[in-house]
C-alpha cells in the first residue's frame, strides 16, 4: 500500500488575451477497488464565473466551469491525495478459469443478452478515435489472438509486442493523429500505444477500454527527484470472462501496479482529456503542464 501526493498544473497563455472561456476538467482521481480517493482540491485562476461538478457517462468525475472576464493567463491546478493498494484488487494469475478463457469462449460469452453486459459491450463498439479499424490493424492483432488461444495470453502478449515494435517518440504524434498512421509509423506515446492496443483487441470482437492516469517515474540512483516529471500516462484495459477488466501498460510493458494512478476510463482518449473547452482569442496560444507524483507518509 502507497499513499501518494498528486499535483497536476496546466497553463495556458493568450497572446492577446480573451474575454471567455468554457472548460470540462476531468481531474479527480476515481475511488476504485485498489485505489481510495483521501482528498481533491481544484484551484482555478482566474477565479470561475460558473463552476459546477457531475458524473459523466462512464463514471468518472467532470467539473464544468466558465470564466468572462480579460485574462492573458489560465492557470488550473488539481492537488490530489491517494491510497494506491493493487494487493486488494483479484489476480487473475491465481483465477485458473479465466486465465484459460479462450477468444472463441469469449465472443460467445459477449454474445448473450445479459443486461449486465450491456455496459461492457459498448466497449466492442467503435469510438471517435477508434473509428477505423484497418486491415493493418486487424493482422496484428490476428498475431497474438488467436481461436483457442487464452485472452489473457494474447492480451499479455500484444502489450509485449507494442512495447517491443514501437517506438517512444513525443514529436512522432499529436492527440489528432490518426491510429492507422501510429500503426504505420510504429511511433507515439502512450496514449497512441494505448488506443492501438483497444483498436487490436476491439478488431477481434473484444471489449477494451482506454485508463487515462498517472505513473510515478523514479530518478536515477542516487539523484532527486525533480518536481513536476511526472507525466499522465494511458494504458488499456480487457475485459475477461469470469474475472472482470484486466489492464496492461503498453509503455512500459507490464500490469500496472502501485505506480499506477487510475484518473479515469473512456473508449478512447477523446472521452477523458484532462482539460478541454472552448476560447474567444486571437494570436498564439501556449500550454504547459506540470505533473507530481510523490509517495508521502501514510
Amino acid at each position: 500500500m502507497t499513499t501518494y501526493q498528486l499535483i497536476h498544473t496546466t497553463t495556458y497563455n493568450y497572446e492577446n488575451g480573451l474575454t471567455f472561456c468554457h472548460n470540462l476538467a476531468t481531474l479527480k482521481p476515481k475511488t476504485i477497488l485498489g485505489q481510495t480517493l483521501l482528498d481533491y482540491n481544484l484551484q482555478i485562476s482566474p477565479r470561475p464565473i460558473e463552476i459546477s461538478d457531475k458524473t459523466d457517462f462512464f463514471g468518472n468525475n467532470i467539473t464544468r466551469f466558465s470564466i468572462q472576464e480579460l485574462h492573458t493567463e489560465l492557470k488550473v491546478t488539481a492537488k490530489s491525495k491517494i491510497i494506491r493498494d493493487f494487493s486488494l484488487i483479484p489476480d487473475i494469475n491465481t483465477n485458473v478459469l479465466a486465465k484459460q478463457i479462450t477468444l472463441t469462449e469469449s465472443i460467445a460469452y459477449f454474445k448473450q443478452t445479459k443486461p449486465d453486459l450491456i455496459s461492457i459491450k459498448q466497449f466492442i463498439l467503435e469510438s471517435i478515435l477508434i473509428a477505423k479499424i484497418t486491415p493493418e490493424i486487424k493482422a496484428y492483432a490476428e498475431v497474438s489472438f488467436k481461436p483457442n488461444r487464452s485472452v489473457f495470453e494474447a492480451s499479455f502478449e500484444l502489450m509485449q509486442r507494442i512495447f517491443n515494435d514501437f517506438e517512444f517518440n513525443t514529436k512522432a504524434t499529436n492527440v489528432a493523429t490518426p491510429i492507422e498512421d501510429v500503426i504505420k509509423r510504429k511511433k507515439g506515446v502512450c496514449q497512441d500505444f494505448a488506443q492501438i492496443a483497444i483498436a487490436c483487441v476491439r478488431s477481434v470482437g473484444l471489449p477494451a477500454r482506454y485508463v487515462s492516469g498517472y505513473i510515478e517515474t523514479l530518478p536515477p540512483p542516487g539523484k532527486e527527484k525533480l518536481i513536476g516529471s511526472d507525466a499522465s500516462h494511458a494504458w488499456f484495459s480487457v475485459y475477461i470472462p469470469q474475472h472482470g477488466w484486466v489492464d496492461f501498460d503498453p509503455t512500459n510493458n507490464h500490469i500496472p501496479r502501485n505506480q499506477h494512478i487510475v484518473l479515469a476510463h473512456g473508449r478512447d482518449y477523446y472521452d477523458v482529456p484532462p482539460l478541454k473547452g472552448v476560447i474567444y482569442s486571437t494570436g498564439r496560444n501556449k500550454m504547459n503542464v506540470s505533473v507530481d507524483l510523490r509517495p508521502i507518509g501514510n
